[in-house]
């Protein structure tokens, strides 16, 4: 767990284990992270996501960028939380009002709602914003 929870080495975490009385080698936390880590950082994912949830405070900036793939245009449409953390990313291949509300409801369902959402000031946002709560979604 403290490979998962803090930015440490697989040696780092074989010294304080070793301080605590515990002799494992780096091998075996490399092991024990490849085993259990997914299922650790579910968990802290889940926490933080339902305390993201019940403390709607939030802030989000929501933005999207051209990118190349197969050599043809798309976009990835991304938000970011308040503290820097990649909510969630989808790649279109249109930038329209469609795409816009498309992204923001895989947001909306996955992460609640946000008290605020920054955009670049495109317009397919503010259309897209306006129809979910049209819809008295948010």
């Amino acid at each position: 767990m403290l490979y998962v929870r803090f930015p440490l080495s697989l040696r780092n975490v074989e010294d304080l284990l070793h301080e605590r009385g515990i002799e494992v080698s780096h091998e075996t936390v490399r092991y024990w992270w490849n085993r259990f880590g997914p299922i650790f950082a579910s968990e802290i994912r889940r926490k933080r996501v339902q305390q993201l949830r019940a403390y709607s405070k939030s802030k989000w900036h929501v933005d999207e960028v051209f990118v190349k793939v197969n050599g043809k245009r798309h976009y990835l449409w991304r938000a970011v939380d308040h503290e820097g953390e990649v909510l969630e990313a989808v790649v279109t291949k249109r930038r329209n009002k469609l795409a816009a509300l498309k992204f923001l409801k895989k947001l909306m369902k996955r992460h609640g709602t946000a008290e605020t959402v920054i955009t670049d000031r495109f317009a397919s946002y503010r259309a897209a914003l306006a129809e979910w709560r049209e819809l008295g979604v948010a």
